[in-house]
């Protein structure tokens, strides 16, 4: 049991914090706490610290979470019974992981326990009771099947592009790909210029970390191997292919390219039509034209799926061009970061990658930027010329992302990036709720708390006060729909004037009428409540399948 200066400055760093997140959680715990809630807490948190990349998760009694105020924990106040706890985790627990330490801070505001949690080790998730826990913002829950393969899956997770092809020689490499490649490392190392013209090939190759000791790898053959090299990757594939479709979703024209990949993505790169985008920007006649796709962003999507595609699985990349307007890249393998989201905001890069080697070698050889920050950039690009956000779906092994190169609705996008002076975490959100996607409970938090959202989970949509600043009033009122008060009153119109009606009756009016982010059954559902309200409150009887007003 500690009482030191560092347990009080840790505890009065965590209240600063100001609230709950998936590595911290405050309890009151007044006189006694649930052993079976706190081995889950246990659970849960050691796994999201794992996930988080943190190397502990706190636990707190003797605080109020809604004010941070002290509240005097009682909470097995002798020290032996406060450290059996230890053995008592340790006996529910994956290999017996248990509490780190556990701390008591005697303030004069009230006595605090503080439970430090180990985060969990890697590829190994903690089970309490044989059953795995998270958290979701500030819930408590099951740890989802994602998640939990995502921890089991570290310790698998070896660099297959580091490996050595013993059999290939700087022969099997194309000259014009290391010329290429000197040229860019040159651009990336300006003040070595004079060092690398006096560099042979062996030697600018162990620099720029493509080969090692002058032995070829992977990387080597990927980048820079002649196309009838790939066989030395066998059963990987080096390909990536091109597909140009209508409007109709149908395939017009398509392509396939090979290593050496520094060559083919600029091959691939010229396929892509990249139109001239007009709009007129506020306050001026005259038109601003934009590449309907920034090149940058073509290169950094391509060359992340070139970086981070699990060759293992014998796939190819693809690029497929829709005559919408939509650029979709996609790679084979799971995506490693825990979310798009934390690698925007993040200013830090992801600690660990599936092929750290090949894509040290591309940053090395200026494809592409210093691991971590070039998706960042490609958000910041999209946002500033109001086109919608990169759009990731990371499901079924795959990664596949969807850029949009015009604009959906210019004053609206303008004017929302300027409302109460959004962070780009805000606007990554609010893009979640345009797109009809699910929000975590922390964004759902955010975004009420800034009155940016309304309606209720999942169905919630752009609040009033946004639907004003940004001209988008008629929508919003669409989107709100009909409260249950006026719903009410047509049906009891309705009963006045015709004397009774089946629920079919007051679908065919109200449907339409109710709020757009509802769906069919959602819309239907709300009616029989109304029904039933209006029932309760003794105005209206059922009387077989019809409704009539009450006789009272």
């Amino acid at each position: 049991m500690s009482n030191s200066i560092n347990i009080e400055t840790t505890l009065y760093r965590l209240l600063a914090q100001g609230y709950e997140n998936e590595v911290v959680e405050f309890k009151e715990a007044k006189t006694q706490y649930d052993f079976n809630k706190l081995g889950k807490y246990f659970s849960a948190l050691s796994n999201e610290a794992n996930l988080n990349g943190k190397d502990v998760a706190w636990l707190v009694f003797g605080i109020k979470d809604s004010d941070k105020s002290y509240v005097n924990t009682s909470f097995r106040k002798s020290f032996q019974q406060l450290q059996s706890l230890k053995a008592e985790i340790a006996n529910h627990t994956t290999n017996r992981i248990t509490f780190k330490e556990i701390h008591e801070v005697l303030n004069p505001k009230g006595r605090v326990v503080l439970f430090e949690i180990p985060a969990a080790p890697q590829g190994l998730p903690i089970a309490f009771k044989g059953h795995y826990y998270g958290r979701d913002g500030e819930e408590l829950q099951p740890l989802n099947i994602e998640e939990l393969e995502r921890i089991r899956k570290q310790v698998s997770h070896t660099d297959w592009s580091v490996g050595i092809i013993e059999d290939a020689t700087l022969n099997d490499l194309s000259k014009e790909a290391i010329t290429k490649a000197r040229q860019a490392y040159k651009t990336k190392n300006p003040k070595l210029i004079d060092d690398i013209d006096s560099w042979n090939d062996q030697t600018f190759l162990n620099k720029a970390k493509v080969t090692i000791k002058g032995k070829i790898t992977r990387t080597a053959i990927l980048l820079l191997g002649k196309p009838e090299s790939e066989h030395f990757i066998n059963p990987a594939t080096s390909k990536v292919t091109w597909i140009l479709k209508d409007r109709d979703n149908i395939e017009k024209d398509y392509e396939h390219f090979s290593c050496p990949l520094i060559l083919s993505n600029e091959k691939v790169y010229a396929k892509i039509r990249n139109l001239k985008y007009r709009y007129i920007p506020d306050g001026t006649l005259f038109p601003e034209e934009v590449d309907q796709y920034d090149p940058y962003i073509i290169r950094e999507a391509l060359n992340n799926c070139i970086a981070h595609q699990d060759y293992t699985l014998g796939g190819k990349i693809t690029v497929v061009e829709s005559e919408e307007g939509i650029l979709i890249f996609s790679n084979l393998g799971e995506f490693i970061p825990e979310n798009v989201e934390q690698v925007v905001i993040s200013d830090s890069p992801e600690p660990k990658y599936r092929n750290r080697f090949l894509a040290d070698a591309m940053v090395n050889l200026n494809m592409i930027d210093t691991i971590g920050s070039g998706i960042k950039k490609m958000f910041f690009i999209q946002k500033n010329k109001y086109f919608p956000l990169p759009d990731y779906d990371t499901t079924f092994n795959k990664v596949k992302v969807s850029i949009t190169g015009k604009v959906i609705d210019i004053n609206y996008a303008r004017k929302l990036a300027t409302v109460n002076d959004l962070s780009l975490s805000d606007i990554i959100a609010l893009d979640k709720v345009a797109k009809g996607k699910p929000l975590t409970s922390q964004e759902i938090k955010d975004l009420k708390n800034k009155k940016l959202i309304e309606g209720r989970k999942p169905n919630f949509h752009i609040a009033a006060s946004v639907a004003q600043a940004t001209d988008k009033k008629g929508d919003y009122i669409k989107q709100r729909g009909i409260d249950d008060k006026y719903c009410q009153k047509i049906i009891i119109d309705y009963l006045e004037n015709f004397k009774e009606g089946k629920r079919s009756d007051f679908e065919g009016i109200l449907l339409d009428k109710l709020p757009d982010v509802l769906d069919e059954v959602q819309k239907q559902n709300k009616i029989k409540n109304n029904l039933q309200k209006l029932r309760k409150q003794g105005l209206i009887i059922p009387e077989g399948k019809v409704w009539k007003m009450s006789k009272k």
